[in-house]
């Protein structure tokens, strides 16, 4: 018997020039028609914050600490924020309100000219603050430099609503084309700095980019055929009260578009990466077959993201899903309302891009990862040396 130790040389694949520069052009021709896009909806008018007054007059809004509990009036004392303890002031409660304040509770009330408080609300920046922190050391300790990544991609992401989606739909611009660019926009933004810049990403971006567009077009199709005026709900009758040019059936559109792409940005990374992990463990497989193979993995994936999405937007909807449950209606009748109508469409849309991107993903990764074979992926890659175990060798017993 004898013992050895050797060194392979195993190659880190690198796609070839011949394939980044087909990507390359690819994502050229998405991101100049992205530019475009945003050129065409840029919004020139930002006069719209802060145009609803928060104030009413006569009162003003103020922080409070609970000092004295309630009576069965539902009068407490508090005292404002930077007055002295002695400075207790009387603040009114709705005795109706299922969580009234308690002793000690930090508050946000309504000051009338007399000195007299109403109370509005709870001050839960504390809570949110260590739940942020908490989440933020957990996303770093785990996923470490592409946690760092995805969270400056989100924040970055957040930017673009903020400044781009959302003065752009209040200007009066197409929400599906507002929705289409922000999508777009967004994606390299969030896949490049979390997954770093690859072939593997840049088939995950493109296979995202495909079921966006198909998310786009269904979702625009069923807004109108649904007629969702977006009016249903507090929110939406109010916007449409102080909104200029905006329609709330547009913003209803824009949101269908955007709510399913996180989930659907998941399931195109996931997918890139079965594909390159296929053709790691089997180099020699066709495309077909990568293919094939890759879409039994997307097949469970689907199936689990699925419901998953579907129970995102239940958990979103549930107090609504209750009040309507009370009313004494048929189950079309409330399948078929606005207010559950509204999540229905806009599940369906998000499911229909997802199964989508799945096929479309794995045909572009297995023609990606195999024009890095045919082009010889492997002699530009990077030679690693790692150690082989030790292999124990044998002859073959001696018959008997």
């Amino acid at each position: 018997m004898a013992d050895s130790h050797s060194h392979i040389a195993v190659e880190a694949p690198k796609a070839p020039p011949r394939t980044t520069v087909v990507l390359a052009l690819v994502v050229a021709i998405v991101v100049v028609a992205t530019a475009a896009g945003a050129a065409a909806v840029w919004p020139t008018d930002y006069s719209f914050r802060g145009s609803v007054p928060a104030q009413f007059e006569g009162y003003s809004w103020e922080y409070a600490t609970v000092v004295g509990a309630a009576d069965a009036q539902g009068t407490m004392t508090a005292v404002l924020d930077g007055a002295p303890a002695t400075d207790a002031r009387t603040m009114f409660v709705d005795v109706g309100l299922n969580k009234a304040p308690a002793v000690g509770d930090h508050v946000v009330v309504l000051e009338d000219d007399s000195g007299s408080l109403i109370f509005s609300d709870f001050v839960r920046g504390s809570p949110m603050l260590w739940l942020f922190v908490i989440y933020v050391l957990l996303v770093l300790a785990v996923a470490r430099w592409r946690g760092l990544g995805a969270l400056v991609g989100l924040l970055l992401a957040f930017g673009i609503v903020i400044f781009f989606t959302v003065p752009s739909l209040v200007g009066g611009y197409s929400p599906l084309l507002v929705g289409l660019v922000t999508g777009s926009g967004a994606l390299p933004v969030l896949l490049y700095l979390a997954h770093g810049v690859s072939a593997r990403t840049t088939t995950a971006y493109l296979g995202t980019i495909a079921g966006l567009g198909v998310t786009g077009l269904v979702g625009w199709w069923a807004v109108g055929a649904s007629h969702l005026t977006g009016v249903w709900s507090d929110e939406g009758t109010s916007l449409l009260y102080y909104l200029r040019n905006a329609t709330p059936p547009g913003l209803v559109l824009c949101g269908v578009i955007l709510a399913g792409l996180g989930i659907l940005n998941d399931v195109t990374v996931t997918q890139a990466s079965a594909v390159w992990e296929l053709w790691g463990a089997k180099p020699h497989a066709s495309r077909r077959e990568l293919f094939s193979r890759g879409m039994r993995i997307g097949r469970d994936h689907i199936a689990s993201t699925v419901y998953t999405i579907a129970f995102a937007y239940v958990g979103a909807a549930l107090p609504t899903i209750v009040l309507v449950s009370l009313y004494d209606s048929s189950v079309s009748r409330t399948l078929t309302g606005e207010d559950i109508a509204e999540e229905i469409v806009r599940t369906l849309v998000g499911s229909i891009g997802l199964v989508l991107a799945v096929p479309l993903t794995t045909l572009i990764a297995a023609f990606v990862v195999k024009s890095e074979v045919a082009d010889g992926g492997a002699a530009h890659g990077t030679p690693v040396t790692v150690d082989a175990p030790n292999i124990r060798t044998a002859t073959a017993p001696e018959a008997r």
